[in-house]
């Protein structure tokens, strides 16, 4: 399943990303920091929702209180619950 989310409090605007079960591939930002976000797309290539929230969920970005990399966390388990139902 191909799904979009629509980031909130970064500068990225938009994740897209595959989800085949509980997979996550082609991971892809619109918008933020480029050279950055094409590192945590490669990093998190092929890895399970549970290993992606473990090791970015909660990362904040400066004084924002979230992070690109805490968007996805949120994103791949928002696109597996949907999946679910």
């Amino acid at each position: 399943m191909h799904y979009v989310y629509r980031t909130k409090g970064t500068c990225s605007q938009q994740i897209e990303f595959d989800i085949d079960g509980n997979v996550v591939t082609n991971v892809s930002f619109l918008g933020g920091c480029n050279g950055n976000l094409k590192a945590i797309s490669a990093l998190v290539e092929g890895m399970t929702i549970e290993d992606i929230e473990k090791k970015v969920s909660g990362i904040q970005c400066g004084f924002k209180g979230t992070s690109c990399a805490d968007q996805l966390s949120i994103a791949v388990k928002e696109a597996y619950e949907t999946a679910k139902t």
